[in-house]
């Protein structure tokens, strides 16, 4: 695959030149168990040298995932079944409006599930499927455990609630209103300097670490391959690796 990087390089050459240095981290979401998809996610982090924050679905996970976890993977809460309650048509979310009550439990037996499971590996953050919740649910999140959460598109405040940082997600590689494969890379690329560019001219948060998400579970061979070239174009600028479990890490 043959993708214009110039665009990113001339963008991550004006971050060096003004002396900037760019947060960065990768999400990757539906994880329940060791399969051939993970071990090329495994190996492509490897390969980039950069950590991924894997967003298990803890109703669902193994035990055979948690005891071979590779280190390259920072273990985080994804809902609880991955199941969505909306009604009369809504979009999808397991941790809407309607259901706090529920929604609570629910947030509390995805904690302890995650919690058995992987010990002190567990970055407590909590990532809700299909990036939805509602506001309400918010309050709770610390009083569970949890000190994040991870959503998707710039962050509004620092904070979604006390004690719980907000930490999103802002680049998607998959059409997934489309044809499931990857969006053509050339939109890709404009989007992710639209997003530095924001973020340089400070219309959008800098202290946010800007988030790539991936979906190990559905990629195709192109979307592979553009992970695989976009992670080494920024790991080659000057960003900072995020990492939850240290807070951060270069």
């Amino acid at each position: 695959m043959k993708v214009d990087w110039r665009p990113l390089r001339a963008e991550l050459m004006l971050w060096r030149t003004q002396g900037l240095e760019l947060p960065f981290w990768w999400r990757d979401d539906d994880a329940v168990a060791p399969t051939e998809a993970l071990e090329q996610l495994a190996a492509l982090s490897a390969a980039v040298a950069m950590p991924v924050h894997l967003a298990i679905v803890p109703k669902h996970a193994t035990e055979a995932l948690a005891k071979g976890l590779s280190p390259q993977f920072v273990p985080v809460v994804h809902g609880w079944s991955h199941v969505s309650h909306s009604s009369d048509g809504g979009k999808n979310a397991e941790f809407g409006a309607g259901r706090e009550a529920a929604a609570v439990a629910d947030l509390k037996a995805a904690y302890r599930r995650m919690a058995t499971l992987f010990g002190a590996r567990l970055a407590p953050m909590f990532v809700p499927p299909w990036n939805r919740m509602d506001d309400a649910l918010f309050a709770h999140l610390a009083p569970t455990g949890f000190d994040a959460v991870s959503t998707y598109n710039a962050r509004t405040s620092p904070k979604a609630a006390p004690g719980v940082a907000q930490i999103n997600t802002h680049l998607d590689p998959i059409f997934w209103r489309g044809s499931r494969g990857l969006v053509d890379p050339e939109v890709l690329v404009s989007q992710i300097v639209t997003l530095l560019k924001e973020r340089r001219s400070g219309i959008t948060d800098t202290q946010e670490p800007l988030g790539y998400l991936t979906h190990h579970l559905v990629h195709d061979a192109d979307i592979w391959e553009f992970s695989r070239q976009f992670l080494q174009e920024m790991g080659a600028g000057p960003v900072r690796l995020y990492r939850h479990d240290e807070k951060g890490i270069s």
